[in-house]
């Protein structure tokens, strides 16, 4: 019996170790110490970041921004339904209501062509959503916001490390948000980090992250005493889930060669049954420089998707779809939603399939990828001729 292959499986550089056993040492393992200082530093440097602030999640991130958007009831925020709840809760949970765009057909994204039919008097902001770690189209969407003077906050989950125009995501909207959980490129577990890059936001996300205190001033020595100034919450990751975090982007370069070298192998050795049209493999537009996050590929149905899903799954290998579309999950059927209102995003997320993708996964055990795709398509053409 062969090994199963694992869709994900994190990697683990070798000072994760080290760098946890330093920060118990210090003495300090709450929060906001070397290590997760250290965190932020990196990312601002390497993406010319204003201000990075380190959070528990993407999804904590993600609310600190709706937040700082100063959302209230009756408000409106455009965003793709094709992404993960995190994205609409965060606006939810402010008591605004989500304004679902379709997705364009290339990259997954919300498409940009159809947001200026979606703003109204009540949107006060855009939160795009970079799929697969391919950028959706931000020079047009800052036009837009800039048009109507909304704000953008780019759910960069899946992006970090991408850029667009040569710009790295995160930092190309006035917020962003990135992901470190345990299925993303760069891993602490669960982890998250909050882009500013409208200096104008610095003081407040600070203050809501620190609970609504100015606690941070404090600590600088910029105030003698800290109080309550604000609405705010527990934003703040623990000291030793940024001392695994360091490790990892310190190996960012080395862990983005692997990725990278994984995708191709997949790309070449699937495109003889691109060529035959069995499967699609998307193509990421000029100018969108992947993070190698994800390799899906979209089959002809959906139909066809489940049958190769269950295929792949009888001989050991882990094969999944992604994302229900929001607006129409029993949430988004409460904000008026229903099932046809986005042909594209429901064609779509049907007929994707995302491969195993790991940056210790085998050429061996790609190959077994590829042949059991393979086999499926030949069986099923077999059938039909027969």
């Amino acid at each position: 019996m062969q090994p199963k292959i694992p869709f994900n499986k994190p990697f683990v550089t070798g000072k994760e170790i080290e760098y946890i056993t330093a920060a118990i040492s210090s003495g300090n393992i709450a929060a906001d110490g070397f290590f997760t200082r250290g965190c932020a530093r990196f990312l601002e440097d390497r993406f010319a970041i204003p201000s990075v602030l380190m959070t528990p999640s993407c999804t904590s991130a993600l609310e600190l921004a709706a937040m700082l958007c100063d959302l209230k009831a009756g408000d409106e925020v455009i965003m793709p339904s094709f992404t993960f709840v995190s994205t609409a809760n965060a606006v939810v949970r402010a008591g605004a209501k989500p304004v679902f765009v379709d997705i364009r057909a290339d990259t997954l994204n919300i498409d940009e062509t159809l947001i200026d039919a979606s703003v109204t008097e009540k949107t006060k902001a855009i939160f795009p959503v970079h799929y697969a770690g391919v950028s959706c189209d931000m020079d047009r969407i800052m036009q837009i916001a800039e048009r109507h003077r909304l704000i953008v906050v780019e759910d960069a989950a899946q992006g970090v490390n991408a850029r667009y125009n040569g710009r790295p995501l995160g930092a190309l909207g006035h917020l962003g948000a990135y992901s470190f959980h345990d299925t993303k490129n760069y891993v602490s577990g669960e982890g998250g980090a909050l882009c500013i890059n409208s200096p104008e936001f610095i003081e407040r996300a600070e203050i809501i992250r620190e609970k609504g205190t100015n606690r941070s001033q404090f600590f600088r020595g910029e105030v003698d005493k800290y109080t309550w100034v604000d609405v705010g919450s527990s934003y703040i990751p623990a000291e030793i889930v940024c001392a695994f975090l360091l490790a990892q982007l310190e190996a960012m370069d080395v862990i983005t060669a692997r990725r990278r070298d994984v995708y191709q192998f997949y790309r070449q050795s699937l495109s003889p049954l691109e060529e035959r049209g069995w499967l699609t493999i998307p193509q990421p537009p000029s100018g969108c420089e992947s993070n190698y996050h994800m390799f899906y590929v979209l089959l002809g149905d959906g139909k066809t998707r489940d049958g190769v899903m269950a295929h792949l799954k009888r001989n050991g290998i882990s094969a999944v779809f992604h994302y229900i579309p929001l607006h129409s999950s029993v949430m988004g059927k409460r904000f008026g939603y229903s099932e046809g209102d986005l042909p594209l995003t429901e064609e779509l997320s049907a007929r994707l399939l995302r491969l195993p993708f790991f940056p210790e996964i085998t050429e061996g055990e790609q190959s077994r990828v590829v042949r059991y795709l393979s086999e499926f398509f030949e069986r099923a053409s077999e059938r039909a001729s027969g």
